[in-house]
């Protein structure tokens, strides 16, 4: 990792930033859930940097422990009648606004691809088509401080993007050096191992992540789907 250039990497921090930054403006009581994704991204970047994750032989991989985690939390928080109170409060708008970091993420991975960081079936050359969802997320946006989004555009929209999300993230772990791996055999996926790039997986994806299913389930529930 030592061939990319510190600018990128000082990049990559600012959008982890931006992220932190949008999500903090879609809540209303921010205080409690910004101490608890601080604290991971210490707890992650400290264990990164003292290269736990380097070691990509073990079966099940290091690495679960970067993703799984958040996810499942993500995934609780939207699932489960202790999580509907907190889902409830969130700004629709803004969550959907937050997917414009998807855009910078995708040039920091074609930028890290250019340095032999990662595959270049992980960027937009490749496989994934993940910038659509960032270069839409402000048009998307607008029609709705406009009020001229229909409900079912915007839960098509969250849903495909979803897609190209979990699309992007199945090539990252399939590229990654681990046992596994199916693509990217000349040149895997190692920058996700490294920090500051490990809060791609340890906190963009699963903002993200969140993001779309707290919308999905809102529109499913507030339109009468279920």
């Amino acid at each position: 990792m030592e061939q990319v250039p510190v600018y990128v990497s000082i990049i990559f921090i600012l959008t982890v930033f931006a992220t932190l930054a949008l999500f903090y403006r879609a809540m209303q009581k921010p205080r409690k859930a910004m101490l608890v994704i601080g604290l991971w991204i210490i707890v992650q970047s400290i264990i990164s940097l003292r290269g736990f994750y380097w070691v990509t032989n073990s079966l099940p991989p290091r690495f679960l422990l970067v993703i799984l985690p958040p996810v499942l939390l993500a995934i609780g928080l939207v699932f489960t009648k202790w999580g509907s109170a907190f889902i409830a409060k969130l700004d629709m708008k803004k969550l959907t606004l937050l997917h414009s970091v998807r855009i910078p993420v995708e040039l920091i991975l074609f930028s890290l691809c250019y340095y032999k960081a990662v595959p270049a079936v992980m960027t937009f050359e490749g496989r994934n088509f993940d910038i659509l969802a960032g270069l839409t997320a402000p048009i998307v946006y607008y029609l709705l401080l406009k009020n001229r989004m229909n409900w079912k555009l915007l839960l098509a929209w969250n849903v495909i993007c979803l897609l190209l999300l979990m699309n992007i993230v199945t090539i990252a772990l399939l590229s990654a050096p681990f046992p596994f791996q199916r693509f990217g055999f000349d040149q895997p996926g190692i920058a996700i191992l490294y920090f500051p790039y490990v809060l791609l997986p340890g906190c963009i994806v699963p903002l993200v992540l969140f993001s779309h299913l707290v919308v999905i389930k809102r529109l499913w529930k507030e339109k009468g789907i279920a």
